[in-house]
């Protein structure tokens, strides 16, 4: 690491403390913001979908400049649990596409082929990003639930998924837990270091002479003629096209009050997610649970999501209801949590990294995008799927600053639903936990055959 990238670190926000910044190799030497610069298309956010944006335009001749509050992976791309799952939390095929038609009908596909697409890109551009393409299984924790699993495998199937039904045996035999009723696999998810996926597209950016300003947090954004301005803490970018890539860091630096960013910011619930990791575990546990290594989230409302890192290592978390010394909390829960599907796997396992960071929720949990004005698109709402997701959308944005006709972008462009009372709303997000919880347990007592 050269001095000025020290320097540079010392005198920026810190860096989470997390298993992935512990691991990772640093990034690249990222570009300064000093003064006027200017670019055909300017990239606010140096997360999965700013950066898969600017790849898509860079190496397609388009000079593309990304600007970064810290570094790329700082927020939620470098925070995640890393699981590449090929859907939405609560929306199926069918759903989609009755509420958004033919434009729902071209985002199904994409997100059918989401994880997919993250995994060839890392292949095509040889990211070191721990991948592996075990799958994703969804197990149920109700006979409810297991109904539910059925739905989604016949809608799946029907737009060509590579997905299949669990039966118990097949769950227990696949994660080493007796607790869950079936469920569902997609083979084409699951796993990446998501530091190493950001940092590595960072640098295939800059690779294709895109250009990406670290340090740069942006307090304005504005129309001056024919032209965006991004106005930074250390200069300004002038372009003639914008994407808005900050999801749940949307005014996390600045309150970008009467931009374009207004109203993203007003649709989006920033939920605290956490995120723990063992010390490296023996390979008599590794092969008792999840042998397979596929990644797992389960269909409780406050999900149980489990998987093994390359250096064995369980990487799970969760939500609290009490962000108070979260850590212990964490690691209290988490403890009583794994002992309830794996009884006595785990009591001697030590938790050696505790982590959190922001996803951004809608209040239906449908993520959405935007035209923000004259060659400007923006979008917010990853909802907890925002690896498979974020690397998808990203292309789709680059293609409609480019000029592609909206027939042809696989994305419901909508207009900006601004949430009711949203500060009360993100005070009670605790309470909603609760909630969660409570739903999930009931779901459980109150049917007999569960």
């Amino acid at each position: 690491m050269t001095a000025n990238r020290q320097t540079a670190r010392r005198n920026s926000v810190a860096y989470p403390k997390s298993l992935w910044a512990a691991v990772t190799a640093d990034g690249p030497t990222y570009h300064t913001l000093d003064g006027e610069a200017t670019a055909d298309v300017v990239v606010v956010g140096g997360g999965l979908v700013g950066l898969s944006a600017a790849l898509q335009l860079a190496e397609s001749g388009v000079d593309v400049a990304v600007v970064e509050a810290v570094e790329p992976g700082w927020g939620a791309a470098g925070r995640n649990n890393g699981q590449v799952i090929p859907t939405l939390t609560q929306h199926d095929p069918d759903d989609i596409v009755a509420r958004e038609g033919e434009a729902g009908e071209r985002f199904v596909g994409l997100l059918r082929n989401s994880a997919q697409t993250v995994f060839n890109t890392i292949k095509r551009l040889g990211i070191a990003a721990e991948a592996e393409q075990t799958g994703w299984m969804q197990p149920a924790h109700s006979s409810g639930r297991m109904r539910l699993a059925e739905q989604r495998v016949e809608q799946w199937a029907k737009y060509g998924a590579p997905v299949e039904l669990l039966s118990r045996d097949q769950v227990r035999e696949m994660t080493g837990s007796d607790v869950w009723h079936g469920g569902w696999l997609n083979r084409s998810g699951g796993l990446i270091n998501p530091l190493a996926l950001t940092r590595g597209l960072a640098q295939a950016v800059m690779v294709a002479r895109g250009r990406v300003y670290a340090h740069a947090p942006v307090y304005g954004i504005r129309r001056d003629g024919d032209r965006w301005v991004v106005d930074a803490k250390s200069g300004r970018v002038t372009a003639r096209a914008l994407i808005l890539a900050t999801n749940a860091y949307t005014g996390e630096f600045s309150s970008l009050m009467g931009t374009p960013a207004t109203d993203i910011r007003r649709e989006i619930i920033p939920v605290m997610s956490w995120q723990i990791a063992t010390e490296p575990l023996s390979a008599e546990i590794r092969q008792a649970v999840l042998p397979k290594r596929q990644a797992l989230t389960d269909t409780h409302r406050d999900p149980h999501f489990i998987r093994w890192d390359v250096r064995g290592r369980l990487v799970t978390g969760g939500a609290l209801m009490n962000p108070l010394s979260g850590a212990w909390n964490l690691k209290t829960h988490i403890a009583r949590r794994l002992n309830e599907l794996f009884p006595g796997r785990f009591e001697a396992a030590r938790f050696e990294y505790a982590w959190h960071g922001r996803i951004a929720v809608t209040p239906d949990h449908f993520p959405r995008f935007h035209k923000l004005g004259p060659d400007a698109v923006g979008w917010a709402g990853c909802n907890g799927r925002g690896v498979a997701l974020g690397v998808s959308v990203g292309k789709e944005l680059a293609k409609s600053v480019m000029g592609v006709p909206d027939s042809e972008v696989a994305l419901p462009f909508g207009p900006p639903t601004v949430v009711p009372y949203l500060p009360l709303v993100k005070a009670a997000a605790p309470l909603a936990v609760a909630f969660m919880r409570w739903q999930d347990q009931r779901e459980v007592r109150d049917r007999p055959d569960a």
